[in-house]
């Protein structure tokens, strides 16, 4: 069986970055939701439970556009989500890929929690994090990021739309 090519690593993280652009999006609109919803008149007040609403959110779009085999990012680029075998993702198994992705996050993040740490530093340990995470998919035998592989999932090439 032949597999679909892997994107470059390059057109993977341009469309990581677009996509956290398009978040932005969602972002704004979840929080301005959430804040009248519950009357919050304070950022800070419900942080924790702005935080856990956003975690759903995300999941929901990203479950929903993946199981569809694109978000609108990766139409852009072109990229496609599909199985170990080519097929198309269940929701399922983007579900459990949602969840993997926050190693992109998770691990640099708990390691500086104990650490008062500005958010310049923040930022350049998370960055630092990231940039290693996506490097590592040099590592991978398709070149695939770890979270893809331990989900069953892969990123490939998709032709572009018709006109």
């Amino acid at each position: 069986m032949q597999f679909m090519a892997t994107p470059s690593l390059r057109r993977r993280m341009a469309c990581w970055l677009y996509e956290g652009l398009l978040m932005f999006g969602v972002v704004f609109l979840s929080g301005y939701l959430f804040g009248t919803l519950s009357q919050t008149r304070n950022a800070l007040d419900n942080r924790h439970a702005l935080q856990a609403f956003l975690f759903v959110i995300f999941g929901i779009y990203f479950v929903w556009f993946w199981a569809k085999g694109q978000t609108l990012a990766m139409k852009t680029w072109n990229i496609r989500l599909v199985d170990r075998h080519d097929a198309p993702v269940t929701q399922k198994r983007a579900l459990a890929r949602y969840c993997l992705s926050w190693l992109w996050f998770l691990p640099p993040l708990i390691a500086i929690s104990p650490f008062n740490l500005s958010g310049g530093e923040i930022s350049v340990l998370l960055i630092g994090w990231v940039l290693i995470w996506a490097l590592l998919s040099r590592f991978h035998p398709d070149r695939q990021f770890w979270h893809d592989a331990w989900a069953g999932t892969r990123l490939v090439n998709s032709a572009p739309l018709s006109r």
